[in-house]
């Protein structure tokens, strides 16, 4: 098995990619999805966040309210590393164990989607293989977030800024998607990528 973990800024284009691999014949762990999973009523990273941060962050279903734990930790860099701390090993652990039960199906190839690969330091993990990295000039992502989230340039600019640089992640990165042109474009990149570093990497992709 082949585990690609695929990360960049918001914006830049990683869903797509994600998807495109999908299609190409990988399987998905998107880790957003890990990570409300991980938020279940009662259980153990339920509890643990909810002694961390108090009753009040609880909703009227017992689930966690993300807004009201938002309002918190966003702008707080002390309780959003308290927060992290809780949720990146829990959250990684959940990842492993989907991955391994992929490779138990006889999955050859798994992308773990995840923002935070890098500042939850998973692509130092001894079970992610390659690191791909989505980047696009800043100005385009704010152009993006406009139309497609309706955020101003402002929020969305503080937005970009607040995430790790693209610097910063290809420090780690084996393969880095530049996406600044057309998604056809993009397309072309992943299905030549799939080509050279990941068909001879596993029997039967």
């Amino acid at each position: 098995m082949l585990v690609i973990g695929l990360t960049g800024g918001i914006g830049t284009g990683k869903s797509l990619v994600s998807r495109i691999l999908e299609e190409l014949g990988a399987a998905v762990v998107d880790a957003d999805r890990v990570g409300h999973e991980a938020y279940t009523p009662h259980t153990v990273v339920w509890r643990e966040v909810v002694e961390a941060f108090g009753e009040a962050i609880v909703g009227p279903e017992g689930e966690i309210d993300r807004k009201r734990l938002g309002s918190i930790v966003f702008g707080d860099p002390a309780e959003m590393a308290k927060l992290n701390g809780i949720m990146h090993p829990r959250m990684a652990e959940m990842i492993h164990q989907r991955v391994q039960e992929l490779d138990r199906q006889g999955v050859q190839v798994v992308v773990v989607e995840a923002a935070v690969l890098v500042d939850a330091g998973w692509d130092r993990l001894p079970w992610i293989d390659q690191v791909w990295v989505t980047n696009s000039p800043e100005q385009l992502v704010v152009e993006r977030l406009g139309l497609r989230n309706n955020l101003p340039e402002e929020e969305a600019l503080k937005r970009v800024r607040s995430q790790l640089s693209f610097d910063e992640r290809s420090r780690s990165a084996d393969v880095m998607l530049e996406n600044s042109g057309s998604t056809e474009e993009l397309e072309q990149q992943v299905r030549s990528l799939w080509g050279s570093r990941v068909k001879g990497k596993v029997s039967s992709v």
